[in-house]
């Protein structure tokens, strides 16, 4: 009996030491490196999907707040406002009616006693040519593709007249302008006005009135050292 009894015992306990192991085994399985990273990795994947759910919110709050802020009236003059002083800067294409202007030296032969130089463009007859423009209302202008603003110069370089600091043009000069054509026309062709001065002496003057015209964007910005806004 005592045998028996110990017979059972020992399988007992080869049992035990089977399930035991059995145990670990599947423990240690559960714990293994690839399962607890898919675990870490889902649990990361389940918190980003949380916060941008909330980034998402945060969205369309502000998108909300913007476009109430953007509605205001007064947010509108200023953004009509900047586009017109855009506009007069030069850094904007711009396109609408007008005219276009070309001027070219003069065909005809140099009379005896006569000056040459009456027979050839001058900066001076370009500038009167385009203060009659402005004077006349011309909301943008160019001369042969350069666009012009308020601090473009216009004066002689040897044969050639320099603009916007470092452009060199030549004859024939094509000013593009923008605004009334009618009034422009009327302005350039008036009695005793810049074009008829110019006929005189045989300068060659052709004014054509466009339904649209572009004029390209171009003016360097200007960075001002010494002009500073007075404030009240």
């Amino acid at each position: 009996m005592k045998g028996l009894y110990a017979a059972m015992a020992l399988v007992g306990l080869l049992l035990g030491l089977m399930v035991a192991l059995q145990f670990r085994m599947t423990r240690d399985i559960a714990q293994s490196v690839p399962v607890q990273r898919a675990q870490e990795l889902s649990a990361r994947l389940a918190a980003v999907r949380e916060e941008r759910g909330a980034l998402e919110e945060r969205v369309e709050s502000l998108r909300q707040q913007l476009d109430a802020v953007t509605a205001q009236p007064e947010l509108t003059v200023l953004r009509r406002e900047l586009e017109q002083a855009r506009i007069l800067a030069g850094v904007v294409e711009v396109k609408g009616p007008g005219v276009e202007v070309t001027l070219n030296d003069s065909n005809q032969p140099v009379q005896p006693g006569q000056n040459p130089n009456l027979y050839v463009l001058h900066d001076e007859d370009v500038l009167k040519v385009l203060n009659e423009l402005r004077a006349a209302g011309a909301e943008a202008l160019a001369i042969n593709g350069q666009r012009l603003g308020p601090t473009s110069e216009i004066r002689c370089v040897g044969p050639t007249i320099l603009t916007n600091r470092n452009k060199r043009l030549v004859p024939p000069f094509v000013i593009t302008a923008i605004g009334n054509p009618d009034t422009m026309i009327s302005a350039l062709k008036m009695r005793g006005g810049v074009v008829e001065t110019l006929q005189v002496w045989g300068i060659q003057v052709t004014i054509r009135k466009l339904n649209e015209v572009t004029i390209p964007a171009g003016i360097a910005p200007v960075k001002f050292e010494f002009a500073q806004p007075v404030t009240s």
